[in-house]
């Protein structure tokens, strides 16, 4: 027996890898800074070297832990890391995540498939497969999706 689907609207993302992403974004920033500020033989621009480069790596991994995949009974919205797109339930054909696979990937109606990070494998294998099982349920009962599994 399967589980039962999520309610509408319902978001994806890797919980565990963001927890991790934003500890150690957090903990760099909080020792960089404060070896910038310990060190007494730093001048005021290498101390503010050390903070941007703790900031610029803080930023890299809040765009690490930025996908999500967004479900509403409109279609679903992908973000990636740099991109964000709005799908029409129609417009999605197949969920897939296949062994080995380091995210989910949507078969579009266009032919191409679209890489939906917000679900992924890493580090909570178990709980990205039932994120991706029931992404899958849902476009098939929403959408134009072939009901075989992938």
């Amino acid at each position: 027996m399967s589980a039962p689907l999520p309610s509408l609207p319902v978001t994806f993302r890797p919980a565990r890898t963001r927890a991790v992403l934003y500890a150690a974004g957090t903990a760099q920033l909080a020792a960089l800074t404060a070896i910038a500020l310990a060190l007494p033989e730093l001048t005021g621009g290498e101390r503010l070297s050390f903070i941007g480069t703790s900031l610029l790596i803080l930023a890299v991994l809040l765009l690490l832990a930025r996908p999500k995949v967004v479900v509403r009974q409109e279609g679903i919205t992908v973000v990636n890391l740099t991109t964000k797109r709005e799908l029409a339930w129609a417009q999605v054909l197949r969920v897939n995540l296949r062994q080995g696979d380091p995210w989910v990937h949507l078969d579009l109606a266009d032919g191409t498939s679209l890489p939906a990070m917000g679900i992924q494998p890493g580090i909570a294998r178990d709980q990205a497969i039932r994120d991706a099982r029931a992404l899958r349920e849902l476009a098939e009962n929403h959408g134009t999706g072939n009901p075989t599994a992938g």
